[in-house]
């Protein structure tokens, strides 16, 4: 079969991006300049709303099995201990949000099981492997592929550049990447090990005349090592007593010896946002198209979701071409770009507190992404929204604990686990409408608008208890829970009971209700 989507850049955007095509059945190929894997924890932040894209993804399991929750910081000024502290208070579970923290894995590790999902779809990394040239038609695009000293020509439907921020495909199409880069800022950072140091913790290091200048040591999981992050004033080597030398400066210690040095750079705010996401059949994803400081822990988080946004959309132009998925691809720029600008303002504003010295820089409250709207772009407003209020059309779709007929705990989001879309119709009235879906009748009001596109949905018949009966209960349900469901076709219907309420307070619904959830975990449509 010949490629119909290339991706350019096998970082946590392209393999992303990759998985959700390759399960959409698109013959997908992904390439990358790179000879080796990345090395490194550098992106070692996973926001809540990305776990929930893993979770769809089928990888989520993995990923809570090799990462550890944030750690709790020690602050330690001028070589005394005085005062612990997290980045971002623990919060609990709740039916809507059952992943409200964020997790720890470094960036290499999160790749390394994005690729062994990747693999069981058939497709793998094709390292050594990039851009050099490619040409755009009505058709489809033409690429040069540089590998093993000759180069190939291919022909696929779709190009996607998930190339970072030194991106060939957004250079090549000519996009301005507007922002800045402050050369007077830099930071040195690495993963190192300290075994002076308990590894249950992260830890801060300061003079107590300067307490922002100094040094993270934040704990990775599956081994003993550290990331290691420290402002600087000036250019500094990146080897291993660079490393040392900075670390007993500002802890004044010196009983805290480094060694194995894995990853080292020097870093620079380079503050950008790509002035178009889109040029006919060729796009470009994560840092090819933004890139962030790392306060907040954004950038990884954000090319994540942009290839989840894309990866559906993609699907729709390859199974059912014509004008409407057409403007179905356009809808990804407009969507994306306007959430990229306002989480690169949330960004920068960290990093400037930071350089200020401000102790609220520390505070990562409003960085899990789990706010995250188009409902502006519904609207017709292109300024990146975020969730208020009632529910409408755009924002997330919530989770919530259901029991399916057999009595078995389910939750909204094992419902909405796959390539499909899901028409949640809420109320024992419903039953019979459910009935003619399941059987392939007449499409709703509010599936017609993705049939259109070639997408089918899921159609859910969501009641409450009858009355005088028991309420199930949903304690049993926990994350990485499987009933099984996501392996039915996706156009059965399927019946469960809310027992407690949670889905109707969730949706802000009464009985008759529909809601159309998007195949990215947005809301369509919402008819209360």
């Amino acid at each position: 079969m010949s490629t119909q989507v290339l991706i350019a850049g096998a970082g946590p955007t392209g393999l992303t991006l990759a998985i959700d095509l390759a399960r959409r059945g698109v013959a997908v190929r992904i390439v990358d300049h790179a000879e080796t894997f990345f090395d490194g924890s550098r992106g070692d932040g996973i926001q809540p709303r990305t776990l929930e894209v893993f979770d769809d993804l089928g990888v989520l399991d993995a990923v809570l099995a090799a990462g550890m929750p944030q750690p709790l910081m020690r602050v330690h000024m001028g070589g005394e201990f005085v005062m612990a502290r997290r980045m971002t208070p623990i919060r609990e579970a709740t039916p809507d949000v059952p992943h409200p923290n964020p997790w720890v894995l470094g960036q290499s590790d999160t790749e390394g099981l994005l690729r062994d999902r990747l693999a069981e779809f058939g497709v793998r990394v094709e390292l050594g492997t990039g851009v050099v040239d490619f040409a755009a038609d009505a058709g489809g695009v033409t690429v040069t592929l540089a590998h093993d000293g000759v180069t190939e020509t291919v022909r696929a439907d779709y190009l996607v550049g998930a190339d970072g921020g030194k991106s060939t495909v957004r250079k090549a199409l000519g996009i301005a990447f507007e922002g800045t880069t402050d050369e007077s800022i830099r930071m040195l950072l690495g993963d190192v090990r300290a075994d002076a140091l308990d590894h249950e913790f992260g830890y801060w290091f300061a003079d107590a005349a300067n307490p922002m200048n100094g040094i993270a040591m934040t704990p990775l999981p599956g081994g003993r090592k550290f990331q290691f992050g420290a402002p600087l004033e000036q250019d500094s080597d990146t080897d291993l007593t660079a490393l040392q030398k900075l670390l007993e400066a500002r802890s004044g210690r010196t009983d805290l010896v480094l060694s194995e040095l894995s990853w080292s750079t020097v870093w620079r705010p380079n503050i950008r946002l790509a002035e178009r996401f889109r040029i006919g059949r060729v796009f470009i994803a994560g840092d090819a198209a933004h890139v962030h400081p790392p306060t907040g822990g954004q950038g990884l988080n954000t090319g994540v979701q942009d290839a989840f946004n894309l990866g559906w959309k993609l699907a729709a132009a390859l199974h059912n071409p014509g004008a409407e998925t057409d403007a179905l691809l356009d809808s990804y720029e407009t969507e994306r770009r306007s959430v990229a600008a306002r989480v690169l303002g949330l960004s920068a504003a960290l990093l400037e507190k930071t350089v200020q010295g401000d102790p609220d820089a520390m505070d990562r409250e409003g960085t899990q992404q789990l706010d995250i709207s188009y409902r502006d772009v519904v609207a017709g407003n292109d300024s990146g929204g975020l969730v208020r209020a009632d529910l409408v059309a755009g924002d997330r779709a919530p989770d919530a604990p259901l029991i399916d007929t057999d009595g078995r705990a389910i939750s909204l989001f094992e419902v909405f686990r796959g390539p499909h879309a899901t028409l949640l119709m809420f109320g024992s009235g419903t039953h019979e409408a459910n009935s003619d879906a399941a059987d392939g009748g007449a499409s709703t009001a509010e599936t017609g608008a993705l049939e259109a596109f070639g997408i089918r949905a899921r159609t859910v018949v969501v009641t409450r208890p009858d009355h005088g009966e028991a309420a199930p209960d949903t304690r049993a349900i926990v994350p990485g829970n499987r009933s099984g469901l996501s392996s039915a076709r996706a156009d059965t219907g399927v019946e469960l009971v809310d027992p407690d309420g949670h889905a109707y307070r969730a949706y802000g619904v009464s009985e008759g209700a529909r809601v159309l959830i998007r195949p990215d975990g947005y809301v369509a449509t919402l008819n209360r």
